[in-house]
């Protein structure tokens, strides 16, 4: 079987780093610095006479003397292989639950971006796996034996993924939706109570004493005025209707491009008041001072923030730590694609190499060249269509998917912006 990695971080050392917060203090830094590019292609190729000289030659091949990739060994544990039947069905089933998990897990971190709002750049260093950042964790990857015991079978620890993948999708709907409804309520009360004169909330802006109240005959209005109608509307406010109590408009407000007036009438003159201020591009809100309407408005609105307050730290925890899981969820599936395949491709007894190759982008043509020449031996139908595929143009890119060795691309570019 394919030999151990190395070099482990125990959860001993994991926890003498963290932060208060469960965070690694460097874990945004160490993502940054090591992800210039961050795609890793997974591949595994037969044992010669030992893994080890599988390793050595693909070393030798893609790092001594051209520096194609930075490669890392991909420890896979003796997992159960099952009958040839099994293996076949499962390949179909693994492909469909990589594409599903993979999903799960660019959600959960979309989400998080989305929920940080203001602090998108805090996001990559929340997007970690058993407190590492991902980079690290691919490269470093062990086995979980106490999620995905190796004892079961291969069909068995699909299962156990998926369900607890779907868990975590029905979890996210969940949440996303009461938290988006609560913000969504949250931002319509804002945006009443922002934008311009003629439509926002006038709840805080006008006082008791701006209004005439608890008068059979007079009312107050309030009207908006265009900065550059100022003139007008203090030579006609008096004349607009016949009963406008003489110097009663007083400016209340005033915003970048209109003025807020109060204005004292009699009651029985408001329809044709604002008839007169319409035609002369005077706007008359319908506003009626009632405190205890907008005192519920106010308390409305502090109740929504302070829910959200409320929501908001137990929400980005809950995202961090199914984002881990979900992540941890999808490289095993990864581990159990290359298992699977190398076992159908390679025959058994298990005897290959797993392999993480990270190239840069200016490297990656090359590396396959160089990849194609290494392992063409191993399927020439493969070698064929890889071949032709750089002569015709347009050929279906599933086939020029497939490889000689067995190969799978990890990509942890997981957002749809660049932070």
């Amino acid at each position: 079987s394919s030999t151990r990695n190395s070099f482990i971080l125990t959860e001993p050392q994991l926890i003498a780093h963290r932060t208060p917060s469960g965070t690694l203090p460097s874990a945004g830094i160490i993502f940054s610095r090591a992800v210039t590019m961050t795609e890793f292609w997974l591949i595994s190729a037969p044992g010669e006479k030992t893994c080890q000289q599988t390793w050595d030659k693909l070393m030798a091949a893609t790092t001594r003397t051209n520096n194609l990739s930075t490669n890392h060994k991909f420890s896979i544990p003796d997992l159960k292989v099952g009958t040839l039947d099994v293996l076949v069905g499962l390949s179909d089933e693994l492909a469909k639950l990589d594409s599903f998990v993979e999903s799960v897990v660019k959600k959960v971190a979309q989400y998080m971006a989305d929920v940080l709002e203001d602090s998108r750049d805090k996001v990559q260093e929340n997007l970690l796996a058993n407190g590492v950042d991902l980079v690290t964790y691919i490269t470093r990857f062990q086995w979980d034996m106490a999620k995905y015991p190796i004892k079961q079978s291969l069909k068995n620890i699909s299962e156990i993924i998926s369900k607890q993948v779907t868990q975590i999708d029905n979890d996210l709907k969940a949440r996303a939706s009461a938290y988006n409804n609560l913000k969504g309520n949250l931002q319509n009360l804002e945006r009443k109570n922002a934008g311009s004169l003629l439509t926002r909330s006038l709840a805080d802006i006008v006082k008791k004493e701006d209004f005439v109240l608890d008068s059979e005959y007079l009312i107050t209005m309030l009207v908006v005025v265009p900065k550059t109608n100022y003139p007008d509307w203090q030579k006609t406010y008096e004349t607009l209707a016949e009963m406008v109590v003489p110097r009663s408009s007083n400016l209340l407000f005033e915003d970048n491009d209109s003025g807020l007036f109060s204005v004292t009438l009699f009651r029985k003159a408001i329809d044709d008041f604002k008839h007169k201020a319409r035609e002369n591009k005077f706007t008359v809100r319908d506003f009626q001072y009632n405190e205890e309407e907008m005192k519920a408005d106010k308390e409305e609105m502090t109740r929504l923030s302070t829910d959200k307050k409320k929501q908001f730290g137990p929400l980005v925890r809950w995202l961090k730590v199914n984002f881990s899981e979900a992540f941890i969820a999808w490289i095993h599936i990864k581990a159990l694609r290359v298992f699977v395949e190398s076992v159908l491709r390679y025959g058994l007894p298990v005897n290959f190499q797993a392999m993480l190759l990270q190239p840069s982008k200016k490297t990656m043509k090359k590396l396959r060249e160089v990849l194609n020449d290494l392992y063409k031996h191993l399927d020439s139908s493969a070698a064929a269509i890889i071949d032709s595929a750089m002569d015709i143009p347009g050929l279906n890119l599933s086939q020029q998917e497939y490889y000689p060795y067995v190969y799978y691309k990890i990509d942890c570019n997981l957002l749809d912006f660049k932070v």
